[in-house]
Parts: C-alpha cells; structure tokens; sequence
C-alpha cells in the first residue's frame, strides 16, 4: 500500500517537483497531486499506485512500514534519472 505521506516524502528526497514525477511516469500531474492528497493510502487504482511505487523503488527510494518516521528513505544505490 502506497501512501500519500510516502508519495510526498519519497518525491521531496529525489528533489523532483509533482509535474516532473509526473512527466517520468507517463501520467498527468493532477494524478500526482491527488495521489499526494492524503496522508493515508492513496485515492488512486491500485495498479496507477503500484506504478509509481515501483517506480520510486527504481530511483533508490526504499518504503517503511506506515507508521514509521519518516515513511520512505534512500537507499545506497540512489542514482538521479
């Protein structure tokens, strides 16, 4: 599960404003910001979540358990795209 609060974490640590993540994932930036809304799991389909997800993952972004401070991290084999 993807949450908001990871959404946002997880772009502001890869320094990428919401039109830029967006433009990377084929998607329109509307999605980003409602995707962004919540701090709880994400008012998207499963499968735009997972897409983005994986994508985080890709750029080094590691997920914690919801709950945890903070929610994502980078991981060592962080490389911008």
């Amino acid at each position: 599960m993807l949450t908001g609060k990871q959404l946002r974490e997880a772009r502001v640590l890869l320094g990428l404003p919401r039109s830029k993540l967006a433009e990377r994932l084929h998607i329109p930036s509307l999605t980003v910001k409602i995707a962004e809304a919540s701090d709880g799991e994400c008012p998207v389909t499963l499968a735009r979540a997972q897409q983005i997800q994986d994508y985080l993952k890709r750029q080094g972004i590691e997920f914690l358990p919801v709950g945890s401070e903070p929610a994502v991290r980078l991981t060592g084999t962080f490389a911008p795209a």
